[in-house]
């Protein structure tokens, strides 16, 4: 008695398969697309602790306009609920540098869902000597 090839012995196996190895598959991807949010936030969050430095460093800027340069740059990629933090807060003509502090919740910034970084702080500061003159006592 002659039968008949089985062809479709391995029916179900290719659902099971994409069962098993999916979830996993999908958690690397969401997380490679979270981690490239994160780096681009910490990247953004550097050049505008720089850019509000630079804003500040020069003879009369106030620390309200190095606030607004730094909020302008992070608006650009929409980051949320951003500090921005002048040190020191009074820029003086004896001011001799600045520091520009930014802070970026992540739990606010979450690209997909904040899972990875959810309660973490991202940081970013940059200090820059001032252009004032000093002034020299006794002369």
């Amino acid at each position: 008695m002659l039968r008949k090839p089985i062809k479709n012995v391995r029916r179900g196996a290719a659902a099971v398969e994409f069962a098993l190895c999916a979830p996993i598959f999908f958690l690397f991807v969401f997380a490679l697309f979270e981690f490239t949010w994160t780096n681009v936030l910490r990247h953004t969050a550097d050049n505008a602790a720089y850019e509000a430095a630079r804003r500040v460093m020069v003879p009369g800027a106030t620390a309200a306009e190095a606030t607004a340069e730094a909020n302008r740059i992070l608006r650009i990629i929409g980051a949320r609920g951003a500090s921005v933090t002048i040190t020191p807060s009074a820029i003086q003509p004896d001011t001799r540098s600045v520091t520009v502090q930014v802070a970026i919740p992540m739990n606010r910034n979450g690209l997909i869902s904040p899972r990875f970084m959810r309660d973490q702080t991202l940081t970013s500061s940059s200090t820059l000597r001032t252009e004032r003159a000093e002034t020299r006592v006794g002369s």
